[in-house]
């Protein structure tokens, strides 16, 4: 029996996908890194301090550090969702159906903490969960299953009776990995692909989560 829903933040609960992308083109262009916006979209889901050390280890640049690099682009998509706090669809609608359904909410975030309160705040969702877990500080983020692990054992609750909602590949991996049930909701001109395949529900949008789903 599921006993808590656990929920990634970007791109499902937020949609701001499209201002990491932004944020990324404007910082790594500035500062002479080849970069196209594909390359924004192929690595939606890793951690933004992964992506940096790619770029740098492969291209490199003259002037800021690595973290300095993170910390421009956080701060543009923090700015950016304050200002448009863009909720995806349906999120309210989930939010209530495991409240109903008496699950333990809680959240496992690629983003780092700043992000996650900062658009929890934006969105006024702050409060629908008990707990927020970060991979910012982990040896390894998503696929890695660890931060999932970490909000299953932060509630006191065996992965397996743990439900993972999820919107980008690279986080149903790490749901999957720690044997959570998984519900995935990809952007749409990504649903098609058969990748999808693996999770045991796929949804368009939140709007159509079901308390059945949830009690499987």
């Amino acid at each position: 029996m599921i006993q808590a829903a656990i929920f990634d933040m970007d791109g499902l609960l937020v949609d701001s996908e499209p201002f990491w992308q932004d944020a990324e083109l404007v910082v790594f262009q500035s500062l002479g890194v080849k970069i196209t916006r594909q390359d924004t979209i192929d690595t939606t889901g890793i951690r933004i301090d992964q992506i940096v050390k790619h770029y740098y280890s492969t291209q490199g640049w003259e002037g800021p550090s690595c973290d300095e690099v993170c910390d421009m682009i956080l701060d543009k998509v923090i700015e950016l969702v304050s200002i448009h706090k863009p909720m995806k669809p349906g999120v309210i609608h989930a939010l209530t159906l495991c409240k109903e359904a008496n699950l333990r909410i809680a959240l496992a975030s690629s983003s780092p903490m700043k992000l996650i309160n900062a658009s929890l705040e934006a969105l006024g969702i702050a409060s629908w969960f008990e707990q927020c877990h970060s991979a910012e500080l982990l040896k390894y983020g998503k696929p890695h299953p660890e931060v999932y692990l970490n909000a299953a054992e932060g509630l006191g609750i065996a992965p397996q009776f743990c439900i993972a909602l999820e919107d980008s590949f690279t986080g149903l991996l790490a749901a999957k990995a720690a044997q959570m049930r998984t519900v995935v909701v990809p952007e749409h001109e990504v649903t098609a692909q058969e990748r999808w395949v693996i999770s045991d529900i796929k949804l368009n949008s939140l709007d159509e989560l079901s308390v059945e789903m949830l009690r499987a």
